[in-house]
C-alpha cells in the first residue's frame, strides 16, 4: 500500500483532544479546522531544562532512500507507547522537493503525521507568508529606489532576492524594471526559493515576536553607492514585514498516525539555509513534554552541524542523545553498487559503504553527546547485512537498532525507544565545534577538516574581498552556515563513502545579520534548485470526490 492511501484510511483524532494531549488547553490553540491549529504565543508555559531532546540525523543522503522523517515519527510513536509523554518538532515541507524530486515530507508507511495532503500542500499558509513577506521588502526596496532612492542604495548591491515556493530554474538570473522610465530601475536580480530565504531563518530563530522585529530590522539588503550596508530597519519597514508574518510565526500543531501530538513548523534546506525546525516549535514541545523529538536536514554533516552550531546556542539547550539513520541500502551506494543492484545481498559494498555512517559517528561523538544509530529496515535488507551493521557500529562503540518503522510504525522502533531512553539519561557535556570568537575562515576550516574531513578550504578572490569587508564592518565573528551539496561530505557530489584529502572551495558569502550568521556557499550548489526531467507532479492528481493521489 501506497504512503498517501495508509495516510487516507487512518482515522484522525479531533485536534482539540491532540491539543489536550499535549497539555493545551482549548483557548491555547487556533483551530485551522478538524486536524490542525496553531499554537498562540506568547508561550505560557515555563521552560524545564530537565526534559529530554533527542535529535535524529542521517548518512548522507542517496536516491536509495534514509528515512529520516520516518524514522522520527516511528521513534515518537513508541515512546508513547512506552507511556512516555512525548512530542515530534518537525519542519515544514516546501512545495520544491514535493513536485520536484522527493514527492512528499511527512514519513512513510504507518509511521507518518497526518493530514499529509495539507501538510505537504498548503498547510497553514506559512510557505505562503514568508514568499508574500520577502517579496513585500523586495518590492519595497525597488521603489525606494525608484522614488528617489534616499538612502542612496547602489541597484548593482542589491543582494536581496524574490522567492519562489518551487524550483524553477528559469528565475535563478533575471532582469527587472524593463519597458521604461515607469517601470522601475533595470537592474540585475534572481529568485531563491523560499526555504533558502533569509526570512525563513529569521522565523526559525526568532524567540517571541520582539526578537522576531529585532531580526527582522537587521537583515542587510544590499549596499550604498560608498558600499556602506543597508538595513531593513533603515527602509522604516519592519513593521509591516512582522504583521505579515503575524500567523505564520506560531507554531502548528498536528498527530502522527498513532495520535502523537506533533508540532511542525519552519522548513529551511539544510544544503542551502540552516535545516533546523524553528527555536518556538522545539522550545514549546520541550515545554509540554518530557521527551521532544526533532530532526535537522539531510546528513549530519549538514543539518545536525548547524543545529548544534547554530541552533543551540539560541535554543539554550542541547541535544540528550542524537540519532544516526541508516539503510543498508544507502550504504552499500555509498560502497560504490550501482541503484539497480541494491536489492542483491553483498556485504562488501556494505562494509565499504559503512565509512560513511563512521564519520557521521564518529563526528556527532565529538560534541560529547549519546550516539544511537537507527537502521531503518528496508524489504529487501537481509538478515546478514542487518547484523552486519550492528557489528560495525559495535567495533565503533556504538549501539546500532533495527527500526521496522514503515511497516510497523512505532512497534518497529520499541528497541531503538528503549536504548534512547537509557542514552538520554547519560551524563554529557556538550562541546561546540568552534568558539563564538573565532573568525569566519576559522571556523570554516575547522568544519571542513573536523566534520567533513578534507584538508584545506580555497576562497574565491570575490569570497577573500569580502571576508576583508566583514572585518572591517564587525561581521567576521558570526557562526557560518555552510551552502554545500548534500550528497558528499565533500563539494563534490560525485564524491560518496568518506573521502579524504578533498580542498573545499568557497566562492562567495551572503550576510544574513537578521539570522546572525555568515553563509558560505561552496562548489556549485544552487539557492533556486531545477526540477528533474521526470518532476514527482508528474504523477499526481485529485478525483472529482477530492481525493489526491500520487503525494508521496
Amino acid at each position: 500500500m501506497k504512503d498517501i492511501e495508509i495516510a487516507q484510511q487512518s482515522e484522525m483524532a479531533p485536534i482539540v483532544d491532540v491539543a489536550k494531549k499535549a497539555g493545551l488547553e482549548p483557548d491555547d490553540i487556533e483551530q485551522y479546522g478538524a486536524y490542525k491549529a496553531k499554537i498562540k504565543l506568547p508561550l505560557k508555559k515555563t521552560y524545564n531544562t530537565k526534559r529530554k531532546l533527542i535529535l535524529v540525523t542521517a548518512i548522507n543522503p542517496t536516491p536509495a532512500g534514509e528515512g529520516k522523517s520516518t524514522v522520527t515519527v516511528g521513534l515518537g510513536d513508541a515512546l508513547q507507547q512506552l507511556d512516555k509523554k512525548v512530542i515530534i518538532a518537525l519542519r515544514e515541507p516546501s512545495l520544491g522537493p514535493v513536485m520536484g524530486m522527493k514527492g512528499g515530507a511527512t514519513g512513510g508507511g504507518y509511521s507518518q503525521v497526518v493530514p499529509m495532503e495539507d501538510i505537504n500542500l498548503h498547510f497553514t499558509g506559512d510557505m505562503h507568508a514568508l514568499t508574500a513577506a520577502n517579496n513585500t521588502l523586495a518590492a519595497l526596496i525597488d521603489n525606494h529606489i525608484y522614488q528617489g532612492n534616499a538612502l542612496n542604495i547602489d541597484p548593482r548591491r542589491v543582494i536581496w532576492k524574490r522567492v519562489l515556493d518551487i524550483n524553477d530554474r528559469a528565475l535563478r538570473h533575471v532582469v527587472i524594471g524593463l519597458g521604461g522610465l515607469t517601470q522601475g530601475i533595470p537592474r540585475e536580480d534572481g529568485f531563491d526559493i523560499t526555504v533558502a530565504s533569509e526570512m525563513m531563518a529569521v522565523l526559525c530563530l526568532a524567540k517571541d515576536i520582539a526578537d522576531l522585529k529585532q531580526r527582522l530590522s537587521q537583515i542587510v539588503i544590499g549596499y550604498t553607492y560608498t558600499k556602506k550596508p543597508v538595513t531593513v530597519g533603515q527602509l522604516d519597514v519592519t513593521g509591516a514585514l512582522a504583521m505579515l508574518l503575524k500567523d505564520a510565526v506560531k507554531p502548528n500543531l498536528v498527530q502522527t498516525l498513532a495520535h502523537t501530538p506533533a508540532i511542525i513548523h519552519g522548513g529551511p534546506f539544510a544544503n542551502i539555509a540552516h535545516g533546523c525546525n524553528s527555536v518556538l516549535a522545539t522550545q514549546t514541545a520541550l515545554n509540554l513534554a518530557d521527551y521532544t523529538i526533532t530532526e535537522a536536514g539531510f546528513g549530519a554533516d549538514l543539518g545536525a552541524e548547524k543545529f548544534l552550531d547554530i541552533k543551540t546556542p539560541v535554543l539554550k539547550k542541547t541535544p540528550d542523545t542524537i540519532v544516526i539513520v541508516a539503510t543498508v541500502r544507502a550504504l552499500k551506494m555509498n560502497g560504490g553498487l550501482a541503484k539497480n543492484d541494491l536489492d542483491n545481498e553483498n556485504i562488501a559494498a556494505l562494509e565499504a559503504g559503512y565509512a560513511n555512517l563512521q564519520k557521521h559517528i564518529y563526528n556527532m561523538k565529538r560534541y560529547n553527546i549519546p550516539v544511537v544509530v537507527a537502521i531503518n529496515q528496508f524489504t529487501t535488507d537481509t538478515q546478514a547485512e542487518l547484523n552486519r551493521i550492528k557489528e560495525l557500529c559495535a567495533t565503533d562503540d556504538t549501539y546500532a537498532s533495527i527500526a521496522n518503522v514503515w511497516a510497523k510504525g512505532g512497534t518497529g522502533a520499541i528497541e531503538l525507544a528503549q536504548k534512547v531512553l537509557e542514552t538520554t539519561d547519560q551524563e554529557h557535556d556538550f562541546k561546540q565545534l568552534y568558539a563564538p570568537e573565532d573568525s569566519i575562515t576559522s571556523k570554516i576550516e575547522k568544519i571542513v577538516t573536523e566534520i567533513y574531513g578534507g584538508a584545506k578550504v580555497e576562497y574565491s578572490p570575490k569570497a577573500k574581498k569580502q571576508l576583508k569587508q566583514f572585518a572591517e564592518l564587525g561581521w567576521d565573528k558570526l557562526p557560518v552556515c555552510m551552502a554545500k551539496t548534500q550528497y558528499s561530505l565533500s563539494d563534490d557530489a560525485k564524491l560518496l563513502g568518506a573521502p579524504k584529502g578533498f580542498t573545499v572551495h568557497v566562492r562567495e558569502f551572503i550576510p544574513k545579520l537578521g539570522s546572525q550568521f555568515i553563509v558560505a556557499l561552496t562548489g556549485n550548489v544552487l539557492t533556486m534548485p531545477g526540477l528533474p526531467k521526470s518532476p514527482a507532479a508528474n504523477g499526481m492528481d485529485i478525483d472529482s470526490d477530492g481525493t489526491i493521489s500520487g503525494l508521496y
